[in-house]
């Protein structure tokens, strides 16, 4: 929100400088963001009149004018702005003058032809950015009066930046609240009166929006002048504001938004067929609005119509068809209450950010229509002419709401505050806010204003109390007492373990958003139980992510688009599933990896990334568990992303724990990635249990190794091979190693050759060689038996 600091000032007194305002006003919760200070330095600038010019003889696009600046003799300027003519007032800068970006004005010479002084625009003035010609002053402007004492100035922009819960202060009444609490002084009443009633004219308002809209006002003013111009100090006003003045009308409706806080529309009451009505729009009724711009509404949507058609975007925007123009004599002046979750977030629908919509759908005072009206009236009626007819008024007083008394207790105010606020003192700070006060036995009762949305508990009170009083004037101390320290319990790892696990193996961290597309989860297969969002930012964030992989595999396409070659990226979050009243929420650790295998090297050839390194590195992540026993790995049930393949399920005790290797070729076509790009996704809770480690003594009797190869079909998996052995030797094998994979020339086809390692060792005794050739049989029979494997010679 910018506003004119002059206006405020008018508005309450401040016994401060600039600066120690926007201290205050920073301190107390407004943030200031920007200051433009505007016509500081414009001495010797003036009001002067152009009263003759003519073409430069030397030049096309120069004039030399003539000018009377009120000194008597009149002066010459040359001067090449495209708007300079006869009768137009302007600011002049006397020869000697020294303007805000620095140019001296001196007489000088332009192609042969003396200047005394230089015409100014806008911009050269620095207090506005127009710069596309002279700054226009009205024809009544006092020639001779410096320029500053004409337009009110210097001045300065202020710039707000204003938190969602504070509507009130976007407007300059409500803000001049917060800086009389801020700086004890008292706000001046703008002094607006009910307008004379002189004509009869009225038109019927109906409400059928509900508790969207409980309360609209309304009122016919004829015989306005639409071209009238408004008067420079509002125009002025507008534009410190960063508001374009437009016409007399229109910035009326502006300046009353600005002044109180409350939006405001005029329609051509000649446009309007019949009654108002407020009501919703019909599912793909469309409207043109004031921007030229088409909008399809839905119900969703309240709408201001007539008995003919909608008319205007009900706190967004007005419609073109009913709009004020030049050729306007009637007008319709709309003032209403909108509840803000009739207003919130359409106004994004159709791709706009309005003052109006800003304002609604946030909350309105609902008290604010009637004063509105009147001070809008009473403008336009001094300002474009015109005859008053009553304000209708339609409300739903059900639907308005009503502010409570709120207790604030004195003892509970010094324990959240930490000091002892005088009673007096916090008395003086609500009443200077607008709010009801009450002294009680133990503290105080509050009335918020209806304009105060964010007021309805003892903590906000305190809240105003700690802001106003100063934030700055709390004493700091640090916390005393004793914290108990949690100890984290041996048989779970923590999170952070996994991640400087997945860190040490070469891989970033990723941080993906939990809101992805409906039509990724689709291209995925993995939509089922998405969760949808009722108000998302956009329709690329529509629905909560089912699965990391999508949006980690995207971030992993974002890197490659970028010459990224080898990209290694982990996630540990959360997945979200619509299975019950409340989404369920389940823990996930992530990989994506494509590129080369190794960091670019000459120590060994390059090969690119493959089934077998992830499987390598959920290894390593189930090796820091203690227990990779439990864990096993096969190929059946895969989803419907993972190749065929190339690809696996990873169990623990038996039961699914997630899923690793390479992405289905028809999901990387779809998603416009090459063949090798590996993923692998775990439930988290499976990872973090670990068995606690034991301490055991050291082996006393030396470990025998016995080598054996065995022959057996090819779709046998090496975990089958692997639990049939450790079944079959029990504690004497310490250690199966597989060291050979052989198929081909000597193999049946459809068969493959293993060859392993068995470490063998007795906890009580030396194995003799009869002992080891023995365990050697059993694991041979074993594997006969429930493998159909066969020894090889």
């Amino acid at each position: 929100m910018k506003f004119s600091e002059n206006w405020l000032r008018e508005l309450v007194t401040i016994d401060a400088d600039r600066a120690a305002l926007v201290h205050a006003l920073t301190m107390s919760g407004l943030e200031v963001e920007e200051v433009t200070p505007l016509g500081d330095g414009l001495d010797g600038v003036v009001v002067a009149e152009i009263v003759a010019a003519t073409k430069h003889p030397e030049a096309d696009r120069l004039q030399v004018c003539t000018v009377d600046a009120g000194q008597g003799a009149p002066l010459q300027i040359v001067c090449g702005a495209p708007n300079a003519r006869v009768g137009i007032r302007v600011p002049l800068a006397m020869v000697g003058a020294t303007l805000p970006g620095g140019i001296q004005i001196k007489a000088a010479k332009l192609r042969g032809v003396e200047s005394f002084g230089m015409l100014c625009s806008a911009k050269e003035l620095g207090i506005d950015a127009d710069a596309s010609g002279l700054l226009e002053l009205p024809s009544d402007a006092p020639v001779g009066k410096t320029l500053a004492e004409y337009l009110g100035l210097p001045d300065a922009s202020i710039e707000l930046k204003i938190t969602p819960n504070r509507p009130d202060v976007l407007g300059l009444q409500g803000l001049a609240h917060d800086v009389a609490a801020l700086f004890g002084s008292r706000v001046e009443a703008i002094g607006a009166t009910d307008a004379a009633v002189t004509i009869d004219t009225a038109r019927e308002v109906k409400l059928e929006a509900g508790a969207d809209a409980p309360r609209y006002l309304g009122r016919v003013i004829e015989g306005v002048d639409a071209k009238a111009r408004s008067p420079l100090w509002l125009a002025e006003r507008l534009r410190r504001a960063g508001i374009r003045p437009i016409s007399a009308i229109v910035d009326i409706t502006q300046y009353v938004m600005l002044e109180l806080g409350h939006p405001l529309h005029a329609f051509d009451n000649d446009t309007l067929t019949g009654a108002v009505v407020v009501r919703h729009a019909a599912e793909g009724e469309r409207l043109k609005l004031l921007d030229g711009n088409e909008a399809k509404l839905d119900a969703s949507f309240v709408v201001i119509a007539d008995d003919a058609r909608p008319l205007a975007v009900a706190g967004i925007m007005g419609g073109f068809d009913s709009r004020v123009t030049d050729a306007t004599q009637n007008i319709f002046l709309e003032a209403a209450h909108f509840a803000p979750s009739a207003i919130m977030g359409r106004a994004r629908k159709l791709g706009l950010h309005t003052d109006a919509s800003h304002r609604f759908e946030r909350g309105v005072d609902p008290a604010l229509p009637k004063r509105a009206i009147e001070r809008a009236t009473q403008l336009l009626l001094e300002i474009a002419g015109g005859k008053a007819g009553p304000v209708t008024v339609a409300e739903r007083p059900e639907d308005l709401r009503e502010h409570a008394p709120v207790m604030l207790r004195h003892a509970r105010l010094r324990r959240v505050l930490g000091i002892d606020v005088a009673a007096s003192e916090v008395a003086r700070i609500f009443v200077a806010l607008g709010m009801g006060v009450v002294e009680v036995a133990d503290g105080w009762r509050i009335t918020p204003p209806t304009s105060r949305f964010d007021i309805e508990r003892e903590e906000d009170l305190i809240e105003e109390v700690a802001r106003i009083h100063g934030y700055e004037r709390i004493p700091t101390h640090v916390p005393a007492g004793e914290i108990a320290l949690r100890a984290e319990p041996e048989a779970r790892l923590t999170e952070m373990a996994l991640r400087d696990q997945l860190a040490a193996r070469g891989y970033f961290e990723a941080v993906t958003l939990s809101f992805v597309n409906a039509d990724l989860l689709r291209t995925w297969g993995v939509d089922r139980d998405a969760v949808a969002l009722a108000n998302p930012l956009s329709a690329d964030l529509a629905v909560m992510r089912t699965s990391l992989l999508p949006g980690l595999v995207e971030a992993l396409r974002h890197n490659r688009a970028r010459q990224q070659d080898r990209v290694r990226l982990f996630e540990v979050a959360r997945s979200f599933h619509a299975t019950g009243a409340a989404p369920d929420e389940i823990g996930r650790v992530a990989v994506v990896a494509s590129g080369g295998a190794r960091a670019e090297q000459w120590g060994e050839p390059s090969r690119p990334v493959d089934f077998f390194d992830l499987k390598g590195d959920l290894d390593a992540l189930i090796a820091h568990t203690g227990e990779p026993s439990r864990w096993s790995v096969d190929a059946t049930d895969l989803p419907s992303w993972l190749h065929p393949g190339r690809g696996a399920r990873v169990l623990r005790d038996g039961q699914a724990a997630g899923y690793l290797g390479a992405l289905h070729p028809a999901l990387a076509k779809a998603l416009d990635l090459g063949p090798d790009v590996h993923v692998m996704e775990l439930a988290l809770e499976p990872l973090l249990a670990r068995r606690l480690p034991s301490a055991a003594a050291v082996a006393r009797f030396p470990a025998v190794r016995r080598d054996i190869a065995v022959e057996l079909p090819e779709e046998v998996s090496w975990a089958a091979v692997e639990a049939a052995v450790r079944g079959a030797l029990g504690d004497v094998l310490k250690e199966i190693r597989l060291f050979d994979r052989y198929a081909g020339k000597g193999i049946d086809e459809g068969r493959k050759s293993l060859a392993m390692g068995l470490i063998l060792q007795d906890a009580s005794r030396t194995l003799t060689d009869d002992d080891a050739d023995a365990r050697v049989a059993d694991a041979v029979g074993a594997l006969e038996k429930t493998c159909k494997a066969r020894l090889r010679g």
